[in-house]
């Protein structure tokens, strides 16, 4: 299956070509986190969409004199951060007036996420959300991510709706619906439909957009629905996304309900295995979690947004010691993703009162190689030859000495979306020199989710 750990997912293209050109573009910079670790006065080589070569700036030069050269003195070049757990739409929520926080997470989602946001969602607030989603990862340095959409009356065509939008901004994406039973089956089916139609047109156009199926919880979908959503996502070489113990609610309502938590369920009716994606992880015990790990399932997590919503903390040092492959998502919340960085770095230290838990190197791999791993992209999330030069230049001008050794560290605890110089994905600057290189108006971007809100939140 394509979804195997180290094949890639045939949900995503490589790209239109790979140039044939001899001669190449050299970025040279004082630091490179390179696959085997942060190298001083390193540079990279780019011949078209790929890495070609890693290694001293010095040696580069001498090596291609004819390349063109890119000076990135003050700068460090990290692997395209990548954002396996996005809900683009989730942008219209911010700020939306509440009378009170909601006591619980049904509530939450009973109360407030589904009467006031997703199902009020058209492709107009959805291509809104979009746009400036995206504007606000590209900026952040994310260029790789995963979107999870939840809008039942939009259906159908809402994928295609936000996949025109995406396109614009050049960046590397998966998207998927969130096929779920709770408004009714004949609803469900849609969304089922949506995911399968939008996987196939993906793999026959062969851009930077792919897809994946996605259903919602095990609280929301029914035994047949999640075997024929599993059976869709097989046929295709696909992933099979869900939301998986995000809080206490879903563990409680399925020993209530099967008399089984959601990790037995989900075994018992045989879907577990490399192709699945499950996002938040937060309530699963030991048990489960080497049930995870046996089945080869693949995790993200989301610190912040499940501090958000009281869900707790995902047992993400846990999940590493059983070698399963994790990754890191902003869930729509806070897309700041050197602040989910953060959250993970420092978090875990907390629960586990271990200042040596989940070092800066760890989460910088869950954040690009791991997030890659996670969607099945096995062309990316690295600095190395051959790989996609989905590359992401920072700013280094920090009030104390940068050393390789320290440099993963500062780059994680003291930088943020204002420090990212330059975006390329596949080769492509998106941006330069903070300057957007890219056909889009941020300001007629800006106005028009203000639009969107307003019209969402009622106002």
């Amino acid at each position: 299956m394509a979804g195997a750990p180290g094949r890639e997912m045939t949900t995503m293209a490589e790209g239109k070509s790979r140039a044939t050109a001899s001669t190449g573009t050299l970025l040279l910079s004082d630091f490179v986190l390179a696959r085997d670790g942060v190298h001083a006065s390193w540079g990279v080589r780019l011949v078209g969409d790929r890495i070609d070569k890693v290694g001293p700036a010095r040696e580069l030069l001498k090596q291609y004199p004819s390349d063109a050269v890119w000076d990135a003195s003050g700068k460090a070049i990290v692997p395209g951060l990548v954002n396996t757990h996005m809900h683009l739409y989730g942008l219209l929520s911010h700020g939306i007036p509440m009378s009170g926080a909601p006591s619980d997470f049904w509530a939450f989602l009973k109360e407030f996420w589904w009467p006031r946001i997703e199902d009020r969602l058209d492709h107009a607030l959805i291509q809104a959300s979009t746009a400036w989603a995206c504007l606000e990862m590209l900026k952040s340095g994310i260029t790789t991510f995963c979107d999870v959409l939840e809008a039942p009356h939009a259906l159908p065509g809402a994928l295609e709706a936000e996949a025109e939008v995406v396109r614009r901004f050049g960046l590397r994406a998966l998207l998927c619906f969130e096929a779920t039973e709770r408004v009714s089956q004949a609803n469900g089916q849609l969304g089922l439909v949506e995911n399968a139609n939008f996987i196939d047109a993906c793999q026959k156009r062969h851009d930077l957009i792919g897809g994946l199926m996605c259903i919602h919880t095990t609280f929301t979908c029914s035994a047949p629905f999640i075997q024929q959503a599993d059976a869709l996502a097989r046929a295709r070489g696909a992933l099979h996304h869900m939301h998986l113990s995000e809080s206490k609610y879903e563990g409680d309502y399925c020993r209530q309900h099967f008399g089984e938590g959601p990790v037995a369920r989900y075994q018992r009716l045989g879907i577990l295995g490399p192709h699945i994606l499950a996002s938040q992880c937060v309530q699963v015990d030991q048990l489960e979690r080497r049930i995870l790990a046996e089945h080869g399932v693949r995790v993200s997590s989301m610190p912040l947004s499940n501090c958000e919503v009281g869900g707790g903390f995902a047992p993400v040092p846990e999940y590493l010691e059983l070698g399963m492959t994790v990754s890191l998502g902003t869930d729509g919340y806070v897309n700041n993703f050197f602040e989910v960085m953060r959250g993970a770095f420092l978090m875990h230290k907390a629960r586990l009162e271990s200042p040596q838990v989940l070092p800066a190197k760890v989460v910088w791999h869950l954040a690009t190689r791991g997030g890659a791993l996670a969607l099945g992209l096995e062309h990316t999330g690295e600095i190395a030859p051959g790989r996609s030069a989905d590359l992401v230049l920072m700013d280094l001008d920090l009030p104390t000495p940068l050393t390789e050794g320290n440099l993963l560290d500062q780059l994680l605890l003291f930088r943020n979306p204002g420090n990212v110089d330059a975006v390329l994905v596949a080769g492509r600057p998106l941006m330069k020199h903070k300057q957007l290189l890219i056909d889009v108006d941020p300001e007629a971007i800006r106005a028009r989710a203000h639009e969107a809100t307003r019209r969402l939140w009622g106002v």
